[in-house]
């Protein structure tokens, strides 16, 4: 009974509210009809067996059809190479960004323009590594202006092959892919305060160069093996990284982990995490301890403070070393010039995040169950100072950890990563615990007998890893929304084999307590981080202007009109002009010779909002996605003969069948 008048409560207010349209809050009007809507909804909730609070969720998240969402989520897809985007609260999978992998849908891979990012611009001092067809991405890094996002561009990571690509926020397409030229695994992306630089940090140390061999033994690993930072310049009039002004920070062979940029304060810094600081290397079948329990042994690794700003101008000044077409930084250069500090930090730390005003920087670490919180006023005056408590074994200063230590917030089990709300308080992921511990920052945020403490925990369903609150790892964070990103479903989806899908939940952190709002099964990809950007910052183009190359974002050369459609033959070159648009394709019909190279440029000609076509060719692997006013061109080999029809893939009209031709190869 009680149940069910709490639930009425709540149910009719949202009814009486939203459904009268109503002026005062509070005040309802024509209450019989109020009171017949909060009836129905009452039965509803009933019928499904909701509580009050799973009821007040629904209503919370439903964005009805035909309005939008607040915010957008970018997050990564882990193994399957892509970005996943949802909408906020919705938490509706609204879009796939292709970036390491081909993916079908879009014709990623299967374009001359696409195919040719996928193959990455590495420096041409360095053999490209062939044949990827997948990417592990985790750190999505939207751009930003004066520390907060400002939705022109997005960055994210591949982990498995040290690679950086660069998406277009106009169409949500990948415009470039870099490959380190010196390292082989990453792990952190993130960006400057405006964008000056992308860091990408490594993870598991390699010989440097990466391209060299060395033999894999404690001595060797000591003294060859290394770590890099690198600083890629981004260039935003290209909306490229420019290689040429990119540089890179010689690190010891630490497992150097996540970064975080400063800002305010701390702007012209940069921190990483590190773990690994034993150089364990293995070696289980020699009965030596595995690397999980070498890597542990410590009770402290280093967070690395990097003077990024010192480490351009010591690239400007010509102290560096070109390693397989990059400007590197020596290590010794970086420790003796006042580049890289080290700071003691619990041992197996994950996440590194700096406040919003750039004066803390919280650390999680795994095996601790503290947020380890440093100032940055104390940091800095430890090094304006000179002092250090001596030196690692490469030479770098190290700093004294309890006169850098602002606090330490005793969480729970398992503290990964934190992000911010706009209150002065933090909210920190805990794996071991599956749980959000919200707690309290210091001065200014809070005054000394509020600050430094939990003030609430929530479960979450299971073994969440990042986290990511409304514009949490920015200077202006919005409070509102804050996704658990778990890597386990255990019990919360049945009946769909051994293979488990993450679980994504909305929890509303608006109020003094935390409550969850909605799960999201995400059921290809694994997202680790993620970052929700509010949609009015978007400014998305609806159609391509008429004839743009997707990768110029420009006219492109070979855009044809109606009417001016053609093919042509050069030696043994088939060149094709054609235009799609709803229902047929110009011309209909191509001919070619055993052997020809064919090279087809297609215009989608159409304005209309989503009046996408496609383009298959049967046997030959070609499959393109045209979006309105987009040019795209296909080259092959007609290197098989016989009749081979072409049609378009995307429902588009009533006559949608009867788009399609004939590509005809002569034996």
């Amino acid at each position: 009974m009680l149940h069910t008048r709490m639930t009425k409560r709540y149910l009719f207010k949202a009814a009486g509210t939203a459904a009268l349209g109503v002026a005062g809050a509070g005040m309802v009007a024509r209450r019989p009809v109020a009171d017949a809507q909060t009836s129905d909804l009452l039965t509803v909730a009933k019928s499904r067996g909701l509580s009050p609070d799973e009821a007040r969720a629904a209503l919370a998240t439903y964005v009805p059809p035909g309005k939008y969402d607040e915010a957008l989520m970018f997050a990564s897809g882990g193994q399957s190479g892509q970005v996943l985007v949802f909408g906020i609260p919705s938490m509706r999978l609204l879009r796939v960004i292709a970036v390491f992998s081909p993916e079908s849908w879009q014709g990623y891979g299967y374009s001359d323009e696409s195919r040719s990012v996928l193959r990455d611009t590495s420096p041409e001092s360095v053999a490209d590594i062939p044949g990827l067809t997948w990417g592990d991405t985790h750190h999505p890094a939207i751009s930003q202006m004066n520390g907060d996002y400002d939705g022109e561009w997005l960055f994210i990571n591949d982990k498995a092959n040290a690679r950086m690509a660069v998406i277009s926020l106009k169409d949500f397409e990948t415009k470039q892919i870099v490959q380190n030229p010196t390292a082989a695994i990453d792990h952190g992306a993130t960006v400057s305060p405006n964008t000056d630089y992308v860091l990408e940090s490594t993870q598991y140390a390699v010989p440097f160069p990466r391209t060299k061999y060395v033999p894999l033994d404690q001595e060797h690993y000591n003294n060859e093996y290394r770590g890099v930072a690198t600083f890629w310049k981004f260039d935003r009039t290209r909306g490229r990284i420019d290689q040429a002004h990119s540089f890179q920070i010689e690190l010891p062979p630490y497992w150097q982990d996540l970064a975080s940029f400063g800002k305010g304060p701390s702007e012209g810094w940069v921190f990483i995490n590190s773990f690994n600081t034993e150089r364990a290397i293995g070696g289980t079948l020699e009965h030596k301890p595995p690397i999980e329990i070498g890597a542990s042994a410590n009770d402290m690794d280093y967070l690395h403070v990097i003077n990024w700003k010192k480490a351009e101008a010591l690239v400007a000044a010509g102290k560096t070393t070109v390693v397989n077409g990059i400007k590197v930084i020596s290590l010794k250069d970086a420790a003796e010039n006042g580049v890289l500090y080290f700071v003691p930090e619990p041992k197996s730390p994950h996440g590194v995040d700096v406040a919003p005003r750039g004066d803390y920087i919280v650390i999680g670490g795994k095996l601790d169950p503290n947020a380890t919180v440093y100032s940055w006023a104390k940091v800095r005056q430890l090094i304006n100072a000179g002092k250090s408590v001596g030196k690692d074994a490469y030479g770098v200063p190290i700093l004294s950890f309890k006169d850098a230590v602002a606090a330490q917030v005793k969480l729970g089990l398992g503290p990964l990563h934190t992000n911010f709300d706009d209150k002065g308080n933090a909210y920190t992921s805990l794996f071991i615990e599956s749980a959000v511990a919200k707690w309290t920052l210091g001065a200014p945020y809070h005054s000394a007998d509020e600050a430094w403490k939990v003030v609430d925990k929530l479960p979450v369903q299971y073994n969440i890893g990042h986290l990511a609150a409304y514009q949490g790892d920015t200077a202006k964070p919005m409070g509102k929304y804050l996704v658990a990103i778990n890597k386990w479903s255990v019990d919360q989806y049945k009946g769909i084999g051994p293979l488990r899908p993450q679980n994504l939940q909305l929890i509303d952190i608006s109020g003094p307590k935390m409550r969850m709002l909605y799960a999201a099964p995400v059921g290809n990809a694994e997202p680790h981080f993620a970052e929700i950007i509010p949609l009015g910052k978007l400014r998305a183009w609806d159609v391509y202007p008429p004839g743009t190359n997707e990768l110029t974002m420009r006219p492109d050369p070979n855009a044809v009109q109606p009417g001016k459609e053609r093919i042509a033959r050069h030696g043994k070159t088939v060149e094709v002009w054609m235009t799609a648009m709803r229902s047929h394709y110009t011309p209909d019909h191509i001919v070619a010779n055993k052997g020809d190279k064919v090279v087809i440029h297609i215009t989608n000609i159409e304005q209309a909002l989503d009046a996408t076509h496609g383009f298959a060719v049967h046997a030959y692997n070609i499959n393109l996605s045209l979006e309105p006013g987009k040019v795209e061109t296909i080259t092959f080999t007609a290197d098989r003969p016989g009749v081979f029809p072409y049609y378009c893939t995307e429902f588009c009209s009533a006559l949608h069948l009867e788009m399609a031709g004939y590509l005809e190869v002569k034996p």
